[in-house]
């Protein structure tokens, strides 16, 4: 369901398929998802791309078509930067291997890296500087990596265990614009890129 920022009605109701692990919405309004294998192998014709772009109206404006380096088997996290938006995914394939992906919508541009992080449930990115988290499963914590872009390659600049203020909630974590919005507990925390 969408609803509006202005009146709280309800503008739209559509269905974007099934398991959807990371969701985040553009400037532009755009709904992007991630999906999990249930809803990849489910047999739901709306999440067996794994990936998928949509209007706020519900209808499908983007797909991987063949640009991804393998195909995506779960969705971990999303994030967007200023008109570009990035999910985070891994392969369930031999070759495979957790990715981010760039997409300009604009363009229709797709660029993927490996992640420096396998698995990573939050994730936020400014230029060529991003950070990553991983929960520690059951504890009040999370581990927090922080990588920088080089060339073609995500190296890790930082890697630290941090106390938080409850449970990281998986995949709890959302990236806007250089900043991680992470929740721990009934604490919202926010982490800069």
């Amino acid at each position: 369901m969408v609803f509006s920022l202005e009146s709280g009605d309800q503008e739209a109701t559509f269905c974007m398929g099934d398991d959807i692990p990371a969701l985040v919405t553009d400037r532009r309004g755009s709904i992007w998802t991630a999906y999990g294998d249930e809803g990849i192998y489910g047999g739901h014709p709306e999440s067996a791309a794994g990936l998928a772009g949509w209007s706020a109206d519900g209808r499908a404006t983007w797909a991987p078509e063949g640009r991804l380096p393998d195909l995506p088997s779960e969705g971990c996290s999303a994030a967007t930067e200023e008109d570009q938006v990035w999910l985070i995914w891994y392969s369930g394939s031999r070759r495979g291997g957790t990715f981010l992906t760039r997409i300009t919508p604009s363009t229709g541009e797709v660029t993927s890296w490996p992640s420096p992080v396998r698995d990573p449930d939050g994730f936020a990115v400014r230029d060529h500087r991003a950070v990553l988290t991983k929960r520690v499963h059951n504890q009040r914590s999370t581990e927090v990596v922080r990588a920088e872009l080089d060339g073609d390659t995500w190296g890790v600049t930082e890697r630290r265990k941090i106390r938080v203020p409850g449970r990281v909630v998986m995949r709890c974590g959302q990236g806007r614009d250089g900043l991680l919005w992470l929740r721990a507990g009934d604490t919202w925390l926010r982490i800069a890129a």
